[in-house]
């Protein structure tokens, strides 16, 4: 059973940092790709960063693209979401996502399982 905790969501300031952790467990996690997504309230799921099995691409949304950085250590089965210049509009429930496919995407769809959230609040 794929299982995925997501750790290090907080409260920080306009312009800090957070990074962002989430450990898997239940199968080769080196095989396939991984994604983050958040989730504003009142808003749709949308697409953060996503990166290969090997590491070798990821893939950024233009609103984050500069500020963040998504990594990941197959020898530790975690994947890294280092958030910097942080923005009231950042603020949301980021959830980790682990696809069956070794490519990586920028749809929900693509991935098969999803971690349980990490609450990122950032204030002006």
């Amino acid at each position: 059973q794929v299982q995925l905790v997501e750790s290090g969501g907080g409260l920080v300031q306009a312009g800090g940092s957070l990074s962002l952790s989430c450990a898997a467990s239940g199968r080769t996690f080196s095989s396939y790709a991984m994604a983050w997504f958040r989730q504003a309230p009142g808003k749709e799921r949308e697409f953060v960063a996503a990166i290969t099995w090997s590491g070798f691409s990821s893939y950024y949304a233009d609103s984050v693209k500069g500020r963040f950085t998504i990594s990941r250590d197959n020898a530790r089965n975690t994947v890294y979401l280092q958030m910097n210049s942080l923005k009231p509009e950042d603020t949301a429930v980021y959830y980790c996502a682990q696809s069956s496919r070794r490519s990586a995407s920028k749809s929900g769809g693509w991935y098969d399982y999803w971690g349980q959230g990490t609450q990122v609040t950032v204030s002006s």
